[in-house]
């Protein structure tokens, strides 16, 4: 089952994606576009031209998994950036993103956040 939580990683592909592409064309994307591992149990996220699409492909222990969404109105945020091929992104901006809100322009306050640091004390 695929869960959002914050011991993933979400990496989001900033060229747009043919929504035709399955399993295999989409790990095949990952693998060979992006330089990535398909199986590392990171999930990727793709979009298609019109952005009005989404998939995100991961690779639970013993096979790909496949959550595809298709808006019935509206658009999902631009996603190209400059010079990267994917773009690593948190959960909540996976969340917003899914929720059609725009990460890149807000301001996110200053939280406390655990390091190695902080656990050896």
């Amino acid at each position: 089952m695929l869960a959002f939580n914050f011991q993933n990683r979400y990496f989001l592909c900033s060229e747009y994606v043919d929504m035709r592409n399955g399993f295999d064309g989409l790990a095949g994307i990952v693998r060979n576009r992006l330089g990535q591992n398909p199986l590392s149990g990171d999930i990727f996220i793709f979009i298609n031209k019109s952005r009005t699409h989404i998939k995100l492909l991961y690779w639970d222990g013993d096979g790909f998994a496949l959550f595809y969404k298709r808006l019935e109105k509206g658009r999902y945020t631009e996603t190209r950036a400059n010079n990267q091929k994917c773009k690593h992104i948190k959960r909540d901006e996976l969340l917003m993103l899914l929720e059609g809100l725009s990460f890149d322009k807000m301001k996110k306050k200053k939280r406390f956040k655990l390091s190695e640091k902080n656990t050896k004390e």
